[in-house]
């Protein structure tokens, strides 16, 4: 047997667990497509396109890559509203500001909250059904969505009773 190493591993000590853009820490031993779908506001389809906005290997290990590349994923990130057409965005026509942008991370949980609460102060209808803590968007109500008791039999109290009269007849 040789000293050297096998070919397929590599040390742990160039491998970074955790990567950090914005405020969120992505996984550093997954690919970088993986960890970029861990971050809010990306899902599989923007993550390739930042890989190939960044110009990385999507299936390398996010970890192991340069700083320079981090920094490329990390760039393509915070300016992925320019370079793709406005129906890639999560958020076309913005409210107050009427531009075009994506959210990522904590910015996109504080948007969605602040036109939720928009939304309930002016009482439009998804406001209202917000407030009523109904189902919002079209779906279903007469049967799902119940969060009350149960209605009906109760299965499990049934069988106790015949238990109970069947030890009480012996």
């Amino acid at each position: 047997m040789s000293a050297e190493e096998p070919q397929g591993e590599q040390d742990d000590d160039d491998l970074r667990y955790f990567v950090r853009i914005g405020q969120t820490d992505l996984d550093g031993t997954k690919t970088v497509e993986r960890s970029l779908i861990e971050m809010n506001g990306i899902g599989r389809r923007t993550a390739r396109i930042v890989a190939k906005e960044a110009d990385v290997d999507r299936t390398a290990t996010f970890g192991r890559l340069e700083e320079d590349d981090i920094d490329a994923v990390v760039e393509a990130v915070e300016n992925y509203a320019d370079e793709v057409p406005a129906w890639l965005t999560n958020r076309q026509r913005d409210f107050y500001t009427g531009e075009v942008s994506h959210e990522v991370g904590n910015d996109l949980n504080m948007s969605r909250r602040h036109d939720i609460n928009r939304m309930k102060m002016i009482d439009s209808y998804k406001g209202v059904r917000h407030k009523k803590g109904q189902k919002v968007r079209g779906q279903r109500t007469k049967s799902t969505g119940r969060t009350e008791g149960t209605i009906g039999v109760n299965v499990e109290e049934i069988r106790e009773e015949q238990a109970a009269e069947e030890a009480g007849e012996e």
